[in-house]
């Protein structure tokens, strides 16, 4: 069974259902056990219409569902609107899906990770470590989400603010996570953006090509992680970075500026340096500074830690990681990074095995556990 198929088509699906009539909990039911209908059927007999077979077994799911509960009081006029048979549409209906998962009933935070768990296809485990706090945490906000939502209309769109923040991290997984969804995050993000003229759509646009500029150097042939400073920048696409620095101007130039668009003239700084050593610190940890003051995150100051001790030495980056929790992901990683700057290598070996097994991904496992080796390897030489 082809996944990316599978990934591509549930949104679509899901936007039917919940168009016919069905509310968002139990569509969302209806489609995952289609899914799992599929993962059956589909490797002896796949269909030639992959997104009218789900559709259809999907609502069959979804009338036998609603069959069995009497209190359905429109049962019957839904078995009448069933789907005529034959090919269905090929409608993108994903960017509208975000929308209507961004319901003026939900609080952001939650139409966020209801939209990443039933849209974007993420695990709670992964919207959980996204969002910084527990898996069992996220796992109720999910279901408190669902039931707010069960039996309400989805004819009210949520707010641009909410969708960005959705196509962001669904992008950030897709970036560096297990699933490969940023493409298709940067697909969503031009389609919002061609329909909706806001500084902060075209931010996000921006951030997500000059990223994505170098994904191909993100890693080595043998899939372990390179740092933003060893990576090989010749190999960059430029014009990605050309796209992005392009739209990140005309968005800045309306004087309306959003945590997006900050992010993302950071990015423009490094895709702008020739090399590491040539990077504008001094100018990063401005920006770092007025992303500070938009979103007082703990990850932006984790982030600004660092480009402060780039700009202003390793000490200067050490005391300001002192205001920061050691819990916060990553600061270990960070810390150890500081303190190998400022010639501490014992303590930097530590911090880096230290942050190796915190690591929630195994090829920043193992890129941690070799630098701690390293430097290990440096001082009993």
């Amino acid at each position: 069974m082809n996944e990316a198929l599978i990934r591509s088509l549930t949104p679509s699906v899901l936007a039917v259902l919940v168009r016919r009539g069905a509310d968002f909990a139990a569509a969302e039911d209806a489609v995952q056990d289609a899914l799992v209908e599929a993962v059956r059927v589909w490797p002896a007999d796949p269909p030639r219409d992959a997104k009218g077979w789900l559709i259809t077994v999907a609502w069959h799911k979804f009338l036998d569902a609603t069959r069995s509960d009497a209190a359905r009081r429109r049962r019957e006029d839904l078995v009448d609107e069933e789907p005529a048979p034959g090919p269905a549409p090929a409608v993108d209906d994903t960017l509208q899906l975000y929308f209507l998962c961004a319901h003026p009933s939900l609080t952001p935070s939650s139409a966020v990770a209801l939209t990443l768990r039933a849209v974007g296809g993420l695990t709670t485990r992964q919207i959980a470590q996204a969002y910084l706090v527990p898996e069992a945490t996220m796992a109720q906000r999910i279901s408190r989400a669902k039931r707010t939502v069960a039996g309400v209309r989805f004819d009210q769109p949520g707010d641009v603010a909410t969708v960005l923040r959705v196509l962001y991290l669904v992008f950030n997984e897709g970036y560096c996570g297990d699933v490969d969804l940023a493409a298709e995050s940067i697909r969503l993000t031009r389609q919002l953006a061609a329909a909706i003229d806001h500084p902060e759509v075209a931010g996000l646009l921006a951030l997500m090509l000059l990223h994505h500029a170098r994904r191909a150097t993100r890693t080595a042939p043998d899939g372990s992680l390179v740092p933003l400073a060893e990576q090989d920048r010749g190999r960059w696409d430029t014009e990605l970075i050309a796209e992005g620095v392009e739209i990140l101007q005309a968005a800045l130039a309306r004087d309306r500026l959003g945590e997006f668009q900050a992010q993302a003239a950071i990015a423009a700084l490094h895709a702008d340096a020739p090399t590491a050593e040539e990077t504008d610190w001094v100018q990063i940890v401005e920006w770092y500074d007025e992303l500070t003051r938009l979103t007082d995150s703990p990850v932006v100051r984790l982030n600004r830690a660092v480009a402060v001790g780039e700009a202003d030495g390793p000490r200067a980056g050490l005391t300001a990681l002192e205001a920061l929790n050691d819990s916060l992901p990553r600061h270990a990683a960070v810390a150890a990074y500081l303190h190998e700057r400022d010639g501490d290598l014992a303590t930097a070996a530590r911090l880096y095995a230290e942050a190796a097994h915190k690591a929630p991904n195994l090829a920043e496992r193992d890129y941690l556990t070799r630098q701690a080796a390293r430097l290990n390897a440096r001082r009993c030489s």
